[in-house]
């Protein structure tokens, strides 16, 4: 509901409350009052007619004064009868019998006195009702009653007060809701304020929950917009630097690339010439050095491909597959770094099943992605340990896990480890990865890494079997 609907009914409720209390207790004060009135105009009738009844018999005892004490409660203070001559033959006070009074100022019909009456306090003020008394076509006298209508000033009295006092009520409860809307509506607008305070010192954290349908709902669903947007924007921005960044490291490392290419060339051709010419003069030890020239060839050969794969990373890939036994692949990349474990004084165990199937792979390239797996792992466990090396077949796919007991990968890096010149080593230029899962996802398979800091990391190659018309 909107902020306009609910003031508008407040200020209605109010109006209809304020007119249906008023209503009420005039209802209530109009029935006390005519009640009174009827009361008072019943106890003037019995005054007069007891006054008639005096005035006409020849008793000799009066009925007044005896009368004047209950009529007090009803505001009669004072019965008179009067003669034609102007005397008071009888009276409810008694020290008035006998008095005289002039005929011409006494005024029919109910009017208002100026002085008090009986002792009357001057907050009070009396009221005199003079009736001729007339028998036939003779006028006997006159019946004068003096009267206070104090009980009729009090009934309105009261009703004023009640009336005030429920129009403050109204009032006062109008004044609390507005209150509290107004709480209601200026606390959001201020959290509102020190989000936008908090936004605008670069903190894009913050989300209002939206509790409410109305303008300020609304206020909070459109800043919720705006915030996620410049998240997105933010983010965008994020990434493009990042990519800037990326093709500026790739010019110049491809550029340092293809100048790497010309010695580890040279270095080839000296390995080849030395195998050729110097290994039949070394007698006892042409093994020895036959090996280890071999060993320098092929970690050339594994630099060449990496500066090769390094400045083809963004040119697709060209699969060359065969059937390739794992066994057999292991065996000609785990002998490269034989003697690097030994130093570390790490050890390799194989849980490879006898009758597992043959991959159907480009084994160049996985080479060098099982190449990646062995050194990274054994980079983890710089004191020692333990690189064991799985293999299972599951439905329609073959499973290659490759464990360490490092010291592992935290959450935070493990959504980065596949981004390009991503490294948290000293060394290195963050590619070995990259192009690790390139080349897997281009088999059409996918990594999966489980990683627990302290613990060990484990990397799972998921790859499908070989197709039956291959």
């Amino acid at each position: 509901m909107k902020l306009n609907a609910k003031l508008i009914i407040i200020m209605l409720s109010m109006l209809i409350l304020a007119m249906l209390t008023l209503f009420i207790l005039n209802q209530f004060a109009q029935t006390a009052l005519v009640n009174e009135i009827q009361e008072s105009s019943q106890e003037i009738s019995k005054a007069i007619q007891m006054s008639i009844e005096d005035l006409t018999s020849n008793a000799e005892t009066s009925r007044l004064t005896g009368y004047l004490i209950k009529a007090r409660e009803k505001g009669i203070n004072e019965i008179n009868i009067i003669n034609t001559e102007g005397e008071i033959i009888d009276s409810s006070d008694p020290d008035k019998i006998g008095k005289k009074r002039e005929l011409k100022k006494l005024e029919k019909g109910v009017h208002a006195v100026q002085r008090p009456i009986g002792g009357a306090v001057l907050s009070q003020k009396p009221y005199e009702v003079v009736v001729p008394v007339i028998v036939g076509d003779e006028q006997l006298g006159y019946v004068q009653i003096n009267m206070l209508l104090d009980n009729i000033r009090d009934i309105q009295r009261a009703n004023f007060i009640r009336r005030l006092f429920a129009t403050g009520i109204v009032f006062t409860v109008g004044i609390a809701l507005t209150i509290f809307l107004a709480r209601r509506y200026t606390t959001p607008i201020k959290n509102l304020v020190g989000d936008f305070k908090r936004i605008s010192a670069g903190d894009l954290s913050v989300t209002i929950p939206v509790e409410s349908s109305d303008e300020i709902g609304e206020m909070a669903e459109g800043f919720n917009n705006m915030v996620e947007k410049l998240r997105e924007r933010e983010a965008l921005e994020k990434r493009l630097y990042e990519a800037e960044h990326l093709s500026r490291v790739g010019q110049l490392a491809s550029g340092i690339a293809h100048e790497i290419r010309n010695p580890l060339n040279y270095i080839s051709l000296a390995i080849d010439h030395l195998k050729t010419e110097m290994l039949p003069l070394c007698g006892n030890k042409c093994a020895e050095l036959e090996e280890l020239t071999d060993k320098i060839k092929e970690e050339v050969r594994r630099a060449n491909y990496m500066v090769v794969s390094f400045m083809n990373y963004g040119r697709p890939l060209k699969l060359r597959r065969t059937k390739v036994v794992y066994r057999e692949l292991l065996g000609k990349v785990l002998p490269v770094v034989e003697s690097r474990m030994v130093e570390q004084h790490i050890t390799v165990d194989l849980q490879i099943p006898a009758d597992l199937p043959p991959l159907w792979i480009d084994g160049e390239l996985f080479r060098n992605c099982i190449l990646n797996f062995v050194m990274n792992a054994s980079q983890a466990m710089p004191d020692g340990g333990t690189i064991t090396l799985g293999a299972a077949v599951e439905p329609e796919r073959l499973k290659l896990t490759f464990s360490d007991h490092g010291s592992g990968i935290t959450a935070e890096d493990i959504s980065k480890i596949f981004q390009p010149y991503f490294t948290t080593k000293d060394v290195g230029i963050g590619l070995g990865l990259a192009i690790t899962e390139r080349i897997i996802k281009e088999h059409g398979g996918e990594i999966e890494v489980e990683s627990t800091p302290g613990v060990g990391t484990t990397f799972a190659v998921l790859l499908p079997l070989q197709p039956e018309e291959s």
